[in-house]
């Protein structure tokens, strides 16, 4: 083979720089378009991984609350440290209603100084949403600049994330019940068999709830005065329910958290605990944390927001949760069950409709008493 001539060789060069050039072009344009639109917006726009992760190493440290359970955060805080050994983290559990209100109230009164991140409980999500800093998120991720799914991102907020998902499927113990004896449809629990007893109704209906995207809110109020004149057993909490169904107490549940009835059946050295997913199955987002504006260390915060997105973040929230990892991560938990099955998905657009949704179900009810 000939050599090449200093001439040939200087006109490859040429054309491959220019090449590289003219790909790089429009990758800066599109970069500085979107920071253009996201600061006529009002928000904050980088345009570099490496200036995020520069700034969290000058800020050293993160403080963030969270929904997830001790084991879940204790397990992502070590994960996270390992590849971001320059912070020092500190992480905390704030998760029901109470606690929800209380800090809610601390961040109104400006007594919530030294966080960084923060959970928004669907409850109280619009309230809030004002306290989290205005970088666009969604932005930064469609640009690639953080490695996040676009579709875990608040579509209308852009700076909120959601991280964890619940689905609702019905449990039964199947030495009480055999499993083609339970229902296939929502419309089942309605069937003559099944009146006096028969079966568990949840008097706080999160999985109810969950279908009226579905089946919208008139027939869910519709069906819930129909199974409420099915006289179920009324009772309220998830773990302690399911253990009693264990040890037999109840064949059947109205409908509970996916999570739930696989961290009991866990447990269940004697397999009788069980459950059935009917469709459409009723889902929503969970775990949606923010930085904060009043953050001392936001580059540390996005790089935690970002971390729990990874698919080593999620494979601990689906290990140590359990199983409740995103549905839009490949190869989750969530994600392999709902795979071609209808859906009923509480979401960004309606999670805010939820508590109402509730309330009218109650009603619907009877305003039941848990028996148990």
């Amino acid at each position: 083979m000939k050599s090449l001539s200093l001439t040939t060789i200087v006109l490859i060069a040429t054309i491959l720089l220019g090449g590289s050039r003219d790909l790089a072009a429009p990758a800066s344009a599109s970069l500085a378009k979107a920071k253009q639109e996201a600061e006529a917006k009002g928000y904050t726009f980088l345009t570099s991984h490496d200036e995020i992760l520069a700034k969290a190493k000058a800020e050293g440290k993160l403080r963030a609350t969270t929904s997830l359970s001790p084991p879940t955060f204790k397990a992502m805080v070590s994960a996270f440290k390992k590849k971001y050994a320059f912070l020092e983290v500190a992480v905390e559990e704030v998760d029901g209603t109470d606690a929800a209100q209380r800090f809610l109230l601390e961040l109104k009164a400006g007594a919530a100084r030294g966080w960084d991140v923060a959970h928004f409980p669907a409850d109280y999500f619009n309230d809030f949403v004002p306290y989290a800093l205005k970088i666009d998120i969604l932005g930064m991720a469609a640009q690639k600049v953080l490695a996040i799914d676009e579709r875990m991102i608040d579509p209308r907020n852009r700076n909120v994330v959601a991280f964890a998902a619940d689905a609702g499927v019905v449990p039964y113990n199947r030495k009480l019940i055999a499993p083609e004896k339970v229902p296939d449809r929502w419309e089942d629990f309605l069937k003559p068999e099944f009146k006096g007893n028969k079966f568990i109704v949840d008097i706080r209906p999160k999985t109810q709830s969950d279908l009226v995207p579905a089946v919208g809110l008139e027939w869910m109020m519709d069906y819930s005065k129909k199974l409420a004149a099915q006289q179920p057993v009324w009772v309220r909490g998830g773990t302690r329910i399911l253990t009693s169904m264990v040890a037999g107490e109840y064949a059947l549940h109205a409908g509970i958290d996916y999570n739930a009835v696989v961290r009991v059946m866990g447990k269940d050295r004697g397999g009788s605990l069980a459950y059935k997913v009917i469709e459409p199955v009723p889902l929503r987002i969970k775990d949606t944390p923010a930085v904060l504006k009043t953050a001392s260390s936001p580059h540390a915060g996005l790089l935690w927001l970002e971390f729990q997105a990874s698919q080593e973040g999620q494979a601990i929230i689906d290990e140590y949760e359990p199983i409740s990892a995103s549905f839009y991560t490949p190869g989750s938990a969530l994600e392999k069950l709902l795979k071609g099955k209808k859906l009923s998905l509480v979401d960004w657009q309606n999670q805010h409709l939820k508590q109402t949704w509730m309330a009218k179900i109650v009603e619907s009810f009877g305003f039941p008493k848990a028996e148990k």
